[in-house]
């Protein structure tokens, strides 16, 4: 569902690369949660993987489709919500989510179905007709949720979705990723929320420094790093501060 080969992206006037050299697949039907320090290159290698930044070298397939040979091709593969969305605040949250509807070509009764569910879980209902920017932090990371949500993408990538959500709503969220998972579509998102990931991802990666350092399931990365038994708090701590697990 997603490959990265050899991505790497170093900013203008820094002396090291914010992601180096780095070889990632994650797979149809699983949650994938990837990790890292402030700083490690999480966000970058998301924007790279969304077409909202170029990457340096290297490769990034979605759902089959070369994001550099055939960008639009990829991005509709795509549900993306940022850890910051930034939503236009004098539409109303209807309208918002009505132009998501025309970019990505849903039709009239398919929206209207998936509207009603996701607003209703969200308690969206009855705020759905004010303007953006009357909503709080957390109806607009609900508002942004539903929108990426409502073409079904095949790959589902967030970057910190937890944040601002209430603990119900987080509740339900979770729930929303599973069933995606489960129909066969992938679910991609980062977190510092290192609980979550461990109770709800099938694999997680660890990113440091730019690094991929570790990647598998836990049961892989406790054997990895010879510590039976320990948790991905515990794990990730050691890792980040060791420098990873040396992979064949």
């Amino acid at each position: 569902m997603l490959k990265l080969e050899g991505v790497t992206k170093r900013y203008k006037g820094a002396s090291v690369n914010a992601v180096d050299n780095l070889h990632l697949e994650v797979r149809p039907g699983e949650i994938f949660g990837f990790l890292g320090p402030n700083g490690a290159g999480k966000t970058t290698t998301i924007k790279m993987v969304v077409g909202l930044l170029a990457a340096d070298r290297g490769k990034i397939v979605v759902n089959g489709r070369d994001l550099a040979a055939d960008p639009l091709g990829a991005k509709r593969s795509i549900g993306f919500v940022p850890d910051n969305p930034n939503l236009y605040p004098r539409l109303t949250g209807l309208e918002y989510l009505n132009l998501i509807g025309d970019v990505y070509g849903v039709d009239g009764a398919t929206r209207k179905r998936r509207l009603d569910y996701y607003l209703q879980m969200f308690e969206l209902t009855s705020a759905v007709g004010d303007l953006i920017q009357s909503y709080s932090r957390g109806m607009q990371q609900k508002l942004a949720l539903t929108g990426a949500l409502l073409h079904q993408p095949p790959l589902f990538i967030l970057d910190e979705p937890m944040v601002g959500l209430d603990p119900r709503s987080a509740h339900l969220f979770k729930r929303v990723m599973q069933e995606h998972v489960n129909q066969g579509n992938t679910v991609f998102f980062s977190t510092h929320i290192l609980e979550v990931a461990e109770n709800l991802c099938h694999r997680v990666g660890i990113i440091n420094k730019g690094q991929l350092i570790a990647c598998g399931t836990m049961d892989e990365l406790r054997q990895a790093s010879g510590q039976a038994g320990s948790n991905l708090e515990k794990l990730f701590l050691e890792l980040t501060d060791a420098g990873g697990i040396d992979e064949d």
